[in-house]
């Protein structure tokens, strides 16, 4: 099993996460990346971004002659498995950009071996694997497979999705392809983990369609929380009750300020271009980006509501500006849309992040930074908690309400039960009757 050699193209999220998980399995890893600073930095043993555990688990690989960092192509020369994870981010249309894709395609092309195998693990439109063959072959001269075998990683658990998958899907057009695969993963076959077998488009879509489908339910449950303010119902016990249900679970239905980060929002949006352009629009899809916007600035309102209206010449504390916990991942996070509707209303901003302050002020130059919770309650007229983070659920909320000039906690989290609240503190949450 350990015989295969493996390329990785793309240090990014995906393909660091990628690169490290098969080399704690036994596998030769060589990672490659055109940013001469990335490398250098992983090379010193240290990650460019924060994911629980993945530097103890490169630190392992790199020790024990495993793991491998380099700018140039020439370790994807005798390569077996080649993955592609480099990004597709989003155009001015929705549809996702294919350049950096493409130039990886090219750049291999001169180097690639006969019957090699290259994987894509970047998110791509429906048709592209099968593009990338035709392209691969027609500039190698040489029969090459393209294999689509996306990833379904969460920023912040990447190790435990990697190391122990729902699933593994592969799309491929190829039998022998599939058995190289099924080779590679063969240690999460032997423990029972499903194996999804499907054309390359099949492939593609399922990802899409994940992602997509993941993102409607925060949509539907920050809507319904909406409807039980004004009910008198309580959100967290309907999204109780509906997660009971096996046919819906728990997951993915906690109220909150919308979603963000590197996926939900590109997927949804490239899903949304794909199905008009072939005249099948997704009306539930393209309701839910918009819906999804429509959020963040409402809660941008609820916060200045709960401030008595009004929030010129008052400071915010703000706890979290990551788009969710255990990451520091800024991209699409709704603070970028949320602080700045606050900041233009007249509040000063006093924030605090475990892991998100250094790439915070580069979005936020006007903020005032803390060092605790405690420290940003202490100058705030009200504390707002935007981010999901442990700490932030477990603050000692009576000394919170004796430091904070104005004793408010503005939960758009929902990380307490009203119950816990003591009197001294005013407390606002989403989707809770009076």
């Amino acid at each position: 099993m350990t015989s295969l050699k493996i390329t990785v193209i793309g240090t990014g999220y995906v393909g660091l996460v990628t690169g490290v998980c098969l080399s704690s399995l036994g596998f030769q890893v060589h990672c490659v990346d055109v940013n001469p600073d990335i490398i250098a930095t992983l090379q010193s043993r240290r990650i460019p971004f924060f994911e629980p555990g993945l530097q103890d688990l490169l630190i392992q690989g790199v020790d024990q002659g495993r793991l491998h960092f380099s700018t140039e192509m020439e370790c994807a020369e005798d390569a077996d498995l080649i993955f592609i994870a480099v990004g597709t981010p989003s155009s001015e249309t929705g549809e996702a950009n294919l350049s950096y894709v493409r130039d990886s395609v090219t750049d291999l092309a001169s180097r690639v071996k006969e019957g090699a195998i290259v994987v894509i693990k970047s998110t791509v439109p429906i048709g592209t694997n099968r593009d990338l063959q035709d392209t691969l072959q027609r500039l190698s001269g040489k029969k090459i497979h393209v294999v689509s075998n996306p990833e379904f990683l969460r920023e912040g658990a990447a190790l435990q999705d990697f190391m122990s998958p729902d699933r593994i899907v592969i799309g491929s057009m190829d039998p022998g392809a599939e058995g190289t695969m099924h080779r590679l993963y063969r240690f999460f076959s032997e423990r029972g983990v499903p194996f999804l077998f499907a054309s390359p488009e099949t492939a593609e879509l399922i990802k899409y369609a994940s992602n997509s489908f993941l993102a409607l339910k925060i949509g539907f449950i920050n809507e319904l929380s909406d409807l039980c303010e004004r009910l008198n119902a309580d959100v967290m016990d309907v999204a109780q009750g509906m997660g009971l249900d096996q046919r819906i679970g728990k997951d993915f239905l906690n109220p909150g300020p919308g979603y963000g980060g590197s996926c939900f929002p590109k997927d949804t949006l490239a899903l949304a271009h794909m199905a008009d352009a072939h005249q099948v629009p997704l009306t539930l899809l393209k309701t839910l980006i918009q819906s999804n916007e429509t959020r963040k600035q409402n809660i941008a309102q609820k916060i200045i509501e709960a401030c008595g209206g009004s929030v010129r010449g008052k400071t915010l504390g703000i706890l979290g500006i990551t788009f969710k916990a255990e990451t520091d991942d800024m991209r699409d996070s709704p603070s970028l849309v949320i602080l700045p509707l606050l900041e233009a209303a007249g509040a000063k901003l006093t924030i605090y992040d475990p892991q998100g302050m250094a790439a915070g002020q580069r979005y936020f130059e006007g903020a005032s930074w803390g060092t605790s919770p405690l420290q940003v309650a202490h100058v705030s007229d009200a504390l707002v908690i935007l981010t999901e983070w442990k700490e932030f659920g477990s603050l000692d909320l009576e000394t919170i309400a004796r430091e904070m000039k104005t004793p408010l906690l503005i939960d758009m989290r929902n990380l307490y039960k009203p119950r816990m609240i003591p009197s001294a503190l005013t407390y606002v949450s989403l989707g809770r009757g009076a």
